[in-house]
């Protein structure tokens, strides 16, 4: 039997819990051992009165002092001098052995000359029944793998002994094996120094055993192994050293030839893991895999003497040491059991099918096809505020980069991130992406009603109420007008705000639902500027509530929503604040386009607050002439007075909530009917109120839902379906006149035009995308506006903000005024040359809305006999879009962007995308992501139900 055991003890104050307090309850444990230790020697890590005095009354042997960065490599090496035993004993303030752990590592060290050291159990230091380590192993790969770890103690694993490896806590080594393996690898930051003190050691000849009858209670709190993972900076740091050791590993274990392979290969594996950390829903990892790559990058001389001391140690060969490798066999099997080992789910079905979701839908589809048969044979969507998209996929993304736009001579610019959103929706028919719009208009109906369904099951898992805020939100007021004006931003916006509300009102649990969160607030800001105050407020308002009520918990993942939209914005914030232009960022993108629209009077006020934004109440001005209307905004009333209850009902959260998001909504749409900041040629135009109502019929519909979800007497229960049913009827009847619209020939949606060119241009435009056309368009006031436009139509897509919304000229806009001025007056000499170097390849006069006044009548008569006696202009003739006129000159090709805009373009464009990859990796579910979502309930925020 060992005649001396030497126990060396570190001390580092660098836990939650004072190093001291721990420290006492160590060195009481050693004082109650069986078999005492023969000698002790305390290293004392750092300056601290406390574990200094407690240090000095412990009695050892020895008290060393070391600076506060030393690691528990280091400290073991400098207490190893002193070492006079045949055993060492390793151990940390926070490792408490129980009264006969020492006694039984000591006899399994007797009972095998062969051993080096023994490892004993490791238990929590709270609950003895509860296992923290028990044998360590690695993969072929080099990936560690607790054999037993975060398991209560049954006494499944003592009946093994012989391991790869161990936690280096309460290690007890033989000395001559000690020296000979020259201690622990001061190289591995921490992390896996057990397992890789036993591969020495079965290198050299020996064994590693296991004793599971010693009992060690360890706090995670120390200065050995690895800290316990109960903050983000300890996960962090866990993470860093874990992936630092096995790189160093990596290194030191592999053949020769080998080596410089591996090495090369950290950069590119780093790249790969962090992809994969994404997918895992990791993010916070990726920094420390990056920081351990770039360690094992320059630790090459560690490396170098590690294997020089498995080299001058070994007597066994690799081949040895396979056996106690786990396999991938193995390790699918114990991640099988850890999954069986879940509890059961928290949740119920979804009944998307059982509950009447699947019904909601196809009631849509077929309320849809009746309200727009039409739609089913048109290829591209004209009216309101529709225009063409572009017909290639590469353009429509070349359109949503920063660069050339497409109105104006040389105008440079960042695109409206809804260009993206447009870019996605037209990729989804690639070959017309036109026909795209029309799709989404025909599915939109049912499209609505499932996002509605889907929201609603994050406010109740009754069956009834679900259906009722599919049908709800299908049916919104605000959402059938912007279907029938054709405003494809504003439809856009309330098919995915129901999503946005899905994935973010549990975004705090789950990197999965705030990914995709993120990509839903981008988009949904995307098309809807205009709610992103509203969206902010309402974020900060969760940020500052899971600050207060989780204590932080999930902060992270609320403010990445906000991140991959800001970065989309960023390159148009930073344009129009440069300008001086600030309002303008509010402007609804695509075509800028009036429509009608309520005022921003008392009476105006009162139907955004009843939802409806338009002056015709959705279609019921016309729809029975000479019947009085004042009735129409009561219809939407039982939605609104079940919202106003629901925070004195007892789901009093959620409704106070839901309400908030309503106020925010009515707030947005109440200021966007007094704001103008785009210009439709002459005229201001006032911003859309309907996304802002949306918002609020969103909060509306979830507080009417939360208000009937409620509990109620077992003899009221039906009063819940009858009230539902009564908001249902109601808006129903509200929506007559939207769903007949096209039937009745109200409907401001028209079949194309596929070109907003005349059929000469648009050839030309197929032939040449960059072919250039100015537009004069009288005005009736007086006066005219003129644009140039590039390609065979002005697109959808093709829009921009930058240019609706300036309030000053722009030297091409003085240009383009200089070229219109000397047009249209019959004195001006070479301007058809000008036009010619500028690109220009023909002139339109444009129509004037009608009725035509005098002035824009005598205007247009005065311009086109200007344009027909210039010299150099053809006229093409009179066409549907106006008068055309065809330069002969020679036409030189459009001035392109210098290298510096590609290059720009270039790296926004790449920051950009990869703010969208991770959004998207962290939104692709994993079957690990959906197990932990199981353990949480669907419905968000207190619930109550009948009979608990």
């Amino acid at each position: 039997m060992p005649a001396r055991v030497h126990a060396i003890l570190v001390v580092r104050p660098d836990g939650r819990t004072p190093a001291a307090h721990h420290l006492r309850r160590t060195l009481a444990a050693l004082g109650e051992q069986t078999r005492r230790v023969d000698a002790l020697t305390i290293v004392a890590c750092g300056d601290d009165p406390g574990v200094a005095a407690v240090a000095a009354a412990s009695g050892a042997e020895s008290v060393i002092t070391a600076p506060a960065s030393t690691t528990f490599a280091a400290a073991t090496a400098m207490a190893t001098l002193r070492v006079r035993g045949d055993a060492v004993w390793l151990l940390a303030q926070d490792t408490a052995p129980e009264p006969e752990a020492l006694a039984r590592l000591v006899g399994a060290l007797e009972l095998g000359p062969s051993v080096a050291f023994v490892a004993p159990k490791l238990v929590r230091w709270d609950d003895r029944t509860s296992i923290v380590s028990l044998g360590v192993s690695m993969t072929g790969f080099g990936r560690t793998i607790e054999l037993a770890d975060d398991e209560l103690d049954q006494g499944q694993h003592d009946a093994r002994e012989d391991v790869l490896g161990s936690d280096v806590r309460g290690v007890l080594a033989r000395t001559d094996a000690w020296r000979s393996l020259g201690g622990l690898d001061r190289s591995l930051s921490g992390a896996d120094e057990g397992l890789d003190l036993g591969v020495r050691a079965r290198l050299s000849g020996a064994r590693v055993l296991l004793v599971p009858t010693a009992l060690v209670a360890v706090a995670g709190d120390g200065v050995a192994g690895l800290p316990a993972p109960l903050t983000a900076p300890r996960r962090r740091r866990r993470a860093f050293a874990s992936r630092t050791a096995q790189l160093h590993r990596r290194l030191v274990y592999a053949s020769p030839v080998a080596v410089f392979f591996l090495w090369l290969a950290i950069l590119p594996i780093a790249v790969w893991r962090t992809i994969l950390q994404l997918v895992r829903k990791q993010p916070g990892f990726v920094m420390p895999e990056w920081q351990a790559a770039l360690a094992a990058l320059v630790r090459l001389p560690s490396v170098a003497r590690a294997r020089t001391r498995i080299r001058t140690s070994r007597a066994a060969s690799w081949a040895q040491i396979t056996p106690l490798r786990v396999s991938q066999r193995d390790l699918r099997e114990q991640l099988d059991d850890d999954a069986d080992s879940i509890d059961p789910a928290r949740r119920g079905d979804l009944r998307f099918f059982t509950g009447g979701g699947a019904w909601l839908v196809l009631g849509a589809i077929v309320v849809s096809i009746a309200a727009f048969p039409a739609l089913a044979a048109w290829t591209v969507l004209g009216g309101g505020g529709l225009q063409p998209l572009v017909a290639g996929v590469a353009q429509l993304w070349a359109e949503a980069a920063y660069g050339l736009r497409a109105s104006g001579f040389d105008t440079i610019g960042p695109a409206d991130p809804f260009a993206a959103v447009l870019a996605v929706v037209g990729t989804l028919w690639p070959f017309d992406p036109s026909r795209a719009l029309v799709i989404v208009w025909l599915a939109a109906l049912p499209l609505a009603a499932l996002g509605g369904w889907f929201a609603a099951t994050r406010v109740t898992d009754r069956s009834v109420l679900r259906f009722a805020g599919g049908a709800l939100w299908a049916l919104a007021p605000t959402f059938l007008a912007a279907l029938t004006q054709g405003r494809p931003s504003a439809v856009l916006a309330h098919l995915l705000l129901p999503w946005l509300f899905y994935a973010g009102s549990v975004a705090q649990r789950s990197w999965v639902a705030s990914g995709a969160a993120s990509l839903l607030f981008a988009a949904v800001i995307a098309c809807a500027p205009s709610l992103a105050p509203a969206l902010v407020v309402a974020l900060v308002g969760a940020i500052v509530l899971t600050v207060v009520l989780r204590r932080g918990r999930g902060v992270a993942r609320l403010i990445w929503i906000a991140v991959p939209g800001a970065l989309l914005a960023a390159p148009l914030v930073w344009r129009q604040l440069r300008t001086g232009n600030a309002w303008g960022l509010l402007a609804d993108p695509g075509l800028v386009w009036a429509g009608p629209q309520v005022a921003a009077d008392a009476a105006g006020r009162a139907l955004l607050a009843a939802g409806i934004p338009t002056p015709d109440l959705v279609g019921w001005a016309g729809f029975l002439p000479g019947v009085p209307t004042w009735w129409v905004p009561l219809l939407a009333a039982p939605v609104a007075l079940l919202a106003v209850i629901a925070p004195l009902t007892q789901r009093w959260a959620a409704g106070i909530t839901l309400l908030v998001i309503t106020a925010l909504g009515l707030a947005t749409a109440f200021g966007a009917v007094g704001i103008s900041v785009a210009f439709a040629q002459s005229f201001p135009v006032a911003l859309w109120p309907g996304t802002g109502l949306s918002l609020a019929w969103l909060g509306a519909v979830g507080g009417a839902l939360a208000a009937l979800d409620a509990g109620l007497a077992p003899r009221l229960a039906a009063v819940r379906t009858v009230a539902a049913t009564v908001a249902m009827v109601g808006v129903l009847v509200l929506a007559v006149p939207a769903l007949t619209s096209m039937a009745r020939g109200t409907s401001l949606l028209t079949n194309g035009p596929a070109s907003t060119l005349p059929a000469y241009v648009a050839a030309a435009g197929r032939e040449d995308p960059e072919v250039g056309t100015i537009i004069l368009t009288p005005q009736n006031e007086g006066g005219v506006s003129a644009r140039v436009v590039w390609g065979g139509s002005q697109t959808l897509n093709g829009q921009a903000t930058i240019l609706s919304t300036r309030t000053a000229g722009i030297p091409s806009d003085d240009e383009v005024a200089d070229l219109t001025a000397n047009l249209v007056t019959s004195s001006a000499e070479d301007v058809v040359g000008d036009l010619a170097a500028d690109g220009v390849s023909f002139v339109l006069l444009a129509p004037v809305a009608a009725p035509e006044s005098d002035l824009s009548r005598a205007f247009r008569l005065s311009a086109e006999t200007a344009l027909n006696q210039r010299d150099g202009l053809d006229a093409v003739g009179d066409t549907a879009k106006g008068a055309l006129w065809r330069v002969t000159q020679d036409v030189q090709p459009r001035a392109s962007a210098s290298a510096s805009v590609h290059d720009l373009s270039r790296t926004i464009g790449l920051v950009q995308l990869g703010a969208v990859l991770v959004a998207l990796l962290l939104a692709i579910p994993t079957a690990a992501s959906r197990r932990e979502a199981r353990r949480a309930p669907r419905v968000v925020g207190p619930h109550w139900r009948e009979g608990r």
